[in-house]
């Protein structure tokens, strides 16, 4: 009886949304659960809590009782559901498979939930029998996913938007994915994550094609370092499965045949330079013969290029800093776990007391905030804040030192655990040993080392410490690292490896300091794998040393231009561990960064964002930026986000200007939506012109705010910009990359609205609804092909139309709309034609946009119009502009003129004859690296202001007075 009472349940739901047209996303924002709780309702697997059928039949508008009653029944006395319905669906999902297979793969996944079902986090010092292992169900975090996107947005705004996701929602539906992540990020653990929810059937969802899956978990880690990569019946016994041998003839060839492999290849960064290659081959190989195969593999940032296996068709994401709602959920976590290991209840309220000090620091410290980006880090400051009863190290360094002194000496002190292999090392003594074989790992390009190499290097360092010699063997002094100190371990028999790259890359680096290797260092420093071990040197060296290695990175950074930007934000980046440096090296580094500081650019905005929050310690304050470093600057802050991000965007409060409130409100998704509105922008008081909307709490925290524009970008449904709490304030609306919007009728609520602007709805075919609105400007690109524009014949009030979307008519003739337009703008596809006949229909324009070949296929029509004063040609990259008007009369009634996408042999000449009374000239180049030469432009008489964009060489410019010429950013002249 609970199967059927579940299904009515899962059955109600499904029809009452059904009835209400409420999608998923719609449904959770309104009913304010979580994703994963309203899939897992719908889903018909388990029973949901009464709480959320509560929140569902409120939102659905559905009787709470009899849906109770269905859950009740649905449920065992002991709250649990039938063992009937589990039952079943191990048979589905073994259907057509034979005998030996079930038999095996039921074997096989208790062995993956055995090997995954428990974390190791290092540092966690737990006084009781848990120990440092913590249960994979308890300790699982789903931190944050981003992938970059291309948008619908308009011209004057980025193309790209990153999409942030949680884990589980950002893999799904996706056979292949590539995830990059810092060291320590969790990326290992995600894909423990998957292995163990794939065994277990128990996965959210969004991916609930994995519960039938069979998980491979392979660390690259193992296969570099033996020179072989695995065949598919090797998967087993090459990462040392004892239940290898057991697998029947062919198992593995049919499971991945049968698309029910899902294949986790950890650690692409730990695979040397020269065998990544190899690597891809090895992935396409196996792709080639088992494409429906699901393949999930990790790396650090920026081990390999972007978009390296995109041609293999993987998603590239990448593992998004802690946020600090993750960083509050795991410390509330690890101080639980921490609870329930003891009885002593003086000791839990100690516990509790430390948690509410550490939630608060976190959220208050910004160095505090710097190392708790990764689950690694967190657990290290959890553990070392009890450790030291409330007090923590200031910084990175400090950090990690005091973190050795706990794992390395001072817990098994503390604990009285003497010697338990017959060996004691003081603390001094064991990272010596440790720091020889950080170095040779980092020297050699490895993340593991065979047991007999740790074993030499050993034996080489005790010829020089005859205290611990005398102490044991080379093999027990190891075997004594790996059991004791917390920071070795054994994968397999015949290999040691650190827990964790970020400990070898601090002991490294202070080996290599300690060896006068600091030149060598130097030399490695473009390479991404050395870039933490590059700024542990620093912090490790003494103050001449820092100085010596800070001036050869400059040096490579003037000799080596392919990487001068990479090195001099790495040089930039050590400042903040050079706690005592000359102080003319210091203003060396600050000086070469003069280029890069303030930001000027999309690129150098995203260059300094990687660099991390330490630019924000480096940045201008707002009386000290030119008016175009401005939005680049405040987007750098937005980009890194945090508290001192957060902190830094708070002393624009004061500034008046447009530009610092519009880019206030551009890309600030990173933040709490209400903590931002009420610290950064409510005290500017506005208006605000312009506010870009992501998540629904962002469109809920402006509510107090004056708002006369506001941006939706993303899948918003028509009942959430219906309810838009300031509706009756906007006057200028815009819907950006929404596949939700199919109707216009909400447009009503906005009794002041006189401009929108609709890009990228593919579902929205028609307008009706645009008629409530009166409109003065209304633009309409990436929509629906068969899009119904009739409803525009009612819009007596517009005077501006951008069209940028395929249209069914012949030409502009047939448009429905009215002839008293003042500016049109047409794009290269509107019409899907060349041709534009019937443009001179519109004799009251004044502004007209269109491309060049637009422009010189009607040219002839738009002689004629003698209200025309502005005209804006698109993609001028081809030199052929003007070559089809070359004998047709000039363009006398326009004086402002202005050009996109001009590439270096564009001849301003063909400008000057085709219009010579010209007031105003705008130029934007074709792409980077672009030169320009204005002097020809010399020649209009009339022309007083010239306006450059992104061009990288401006020669002419010393032909006009200094007012005449603004170049953004700032041109190299000639």
């Amino acid at each position: 009886m609970s199967d059927e009472a579940l299904e009515e349940l899962r059955d109600h739901l499904h029809k009452a949304k059904l009835k209400s047209r409420l999608s998923m996303t719609a449904l959770t924002r309104r009913s304010g659960l979580g994703r994963t709780t309203v899939s897992q309702a719908f889903s018909g697997r388990s029973a949901p809590s009464e709480a959320t059928i509560t929140a569902l039949a409120a939102t659905l508008s559905l009787d709470t009782g009899p849906l109770l009653e269905l859950r009740r029944r649905s449920l065992r006395a002991d709250g649990t559901l039938q063992p009937e319905r589990a039952r079943n669906s191990v048979r589905s999902q073994n259907a057509g498979l034979r005998n030996e297979d079930v038999a095996f793969e039921t074997r096989y996944k208790s062995y993956l939930v055995e090997r995954h079902g428990q974390l190791t986090v290092v540092g966690l010092d737990l006084r009781g029998p848990a120990q440092s292992y913590w249960p994979l169900d308890a300790a699982y975090l789903s931190l944050e996913l981003a992938e970059q996107e291309n948008l619908w947005v308009p011209s004057n705004h980025n193309s790209t938007q990153q999409r942030v996701e949680r884990a589980e929602i950002a893999l799904a539906g996706h056979q292949r994915a590539l995830v990059r992540g810092l060291a320590g990020s969790g990326k290992t653990t995600l894909l423990q994550w998957l292995a163990h929810a794939s065994a277990t059937g128990n996965v959210p969802t969004p991916l609930m094609e994995l519960r039938s899956a069979i998980a491979f978990f392979l660390p690259l880690r193992t296969f570099s370092r033996r020179g072989e990569l695995p065949e598919p019946d090797q998967f087993l016994s090459s990462v040392g499965c004892p239940i290898a041998s057991a697998q029947p003839q062919g198992w593995a060839d049919r499971v991945l045949t049968s698309g029910r492999a899902l294949i986790l290849v950890d650690g692409l960064d730990e695979v040397p330079v020269k065998l990544r290659e190899r690597t891809s081959a090895w992935l396409r190989e196996l792709l080639s013969g088992y494409g429906r195969s699901r393949v999930i593999v990790t790396t650090r940032p920026n081990a390999v290029p972007n978009s390296w296996l995109q041609q293999l068709g993987f998603r590239e994401l990448t593992v998004r800093p802690m946020t600090r709602t993750d960083v509050g959920v795991f410390v509330t976590r690890w101080h639980s776990a921490a609870k329930a290991s003891t009885s002593n209840d003086e000791l839990r309220a100690h516990l509790d007391t430390l948690e509410t000090q550490l939630r608060d620091k976190v959220r208050a410290k910004r160095d505090l905030a710097l190392l708790t980006t990764t689950p690694l880090l967190c657990a290290l400051v959890c553990a070392l804040h009890r450790d030291r009863r409330g007090q923590l190290p200031n910084d990175r360094v400090e950090l990690y030192s005091a973190a050795l002194s706990m794992l390395l000496y001072r817990r098994d002190q503390e604990r009285e655990v003497i010697a338990p292999e017959g060996v004691m090392l003081n603390e001094k003594e064991s990272i010596q040993l440790l720091q020889k074989l950080a170095y040779w790992l980092i020297r050699n390009g490895q993340t593991e080392l065979s047991s007999e190499t740790a074993e030499e290097l050993i034996e080489q360092a005790l010829s020089s410490m005859p205290d611990v010699a005398t102490q044991g063997t080379s093999n027990e002094i190891m075997r004594h690292l790996i059991s004791r100190t917390g920071l070795l371990r054994a994968p397999t028999e015949d290999t040691v490896d650190f827990v964790h790259r970020t400990f070898q890359d601090f002991l490294g680096a202070k080996a290599a300091v300690e060896s006068y290797d600091l030149p060598y260092i130097a030399n490695q420093a473009h390479d991404e794998q050395w870039q933490d071990v590059v700024r542990m040197a620093i912090a490790h060296a003494r103050p001449d040393e820092r100085a010596k290695l800070l001036a050869s990175l400059l040096r490579r950074s003037e000799r080596e231009p392919e990487f001068r930007t990479r090195i001099l934000l790495l040089a930039l980046a050590c400042l903040q561990h050079a706690t005592e440096l000359s102080a003319s090296i210091r203003a060396e580094v600050q000086e070469k960064a003069d280029s890069l500081l303030p930001p000027r650019s999309s690129e150098e905005v995203q260059a300094l964002a990687q660099v991390g929050p330490v630019v924000l310690d480096l940045l201008p304050t707002p009386g000290q930026l030119h008016s175009e470093e401005i939005e680049p600057t405040i987007a750098t802050a937005q980009r890194i986000g945090g508290d001192a991000a957060l902190a830094y965007l708070k002393s624009f409060r004061g500034v008046t200007s447009p530009i610092a409130l519009e880019a206030l409100t551009q890309d600030w998704a990173r933040f709490d939506a209400l903590e931002y509105v009420s610290e950064v922008l409510a005290p500017m008081r506005g208006p605000f012109e312009l506010v870009v909307i992501e998540e629904k709490q962002q469109a809920e925290a402006i509510a107090p705010l004056n708002v006369r524009g506001v941006f939706y970008v993303g899948d918003f449904e028509p009942i959430d910009l219906e309810e838009q709490k300031n509706s009756g304030s906007v006057v200028g609306l815009s819907v950006s990359s929404n596949e939700f919007l199919y109707h216009l009728e909400w447009l009503k609520e906005y009794p002041k609205l006189s401009e929108l602007r609709l890009y990228g709805c593919p579902q929205l075919t028609h307008l009706v609804g645009v008629e409530e609105a009166e409109l003065t400007h209304l633009t309409l690109e990436g929509l629906h092909p068969n899009l119904d524009v009739s409803p525009l014949l009612h819009l007596t009030s517009l005077k501006s139309l951008d069209i940028e979307t395929e249209l069914g008519y012949r030409d502009l003739s047939e448009f429905p709309i009215h002839n008293n337009l003042t500016h049109l703008s047409l794009g290269a596809h509107a019409f899907g034609a060349e041709s534009m006949d019937g443009l001179s229909r519109w004799t009251a324009l004044r502004s007209l946009s269109l491309s060049v070949e637009q422009f010189s296929h009607n040219f002839v029509e738009i002689l004629d119009m003698r209200e025309l004063r502005s005209l804006t040609l698109t993609d001028a990259s081809e030199p052929y502009a003007f070559e089809d008007i070359a004998e047709v009369p000039a363009l006398r009634q326009v004086d402002h003129l202005a050009i996109m996408a001009v590439n270096s042999s564009f001849d301003m000449a063909d400008v000057v004859r085709t219009f010579p009374s010209l007031r105003a000239v705008r130029l934007v180049a074709a792409g980077p690296g672009m030169e320009i030469d204005i002097s020809k432009l010399a020649k209009l008489p009339h022309c007083d202001y010239i306006i450059l964009n992104d061009f990288e060489v401006v020669h002419g410019a010393d032909r006009f007075p200094p007012q005449v010429v603004a170049s953004s950013p700032r041109s190299r002249g000639h």
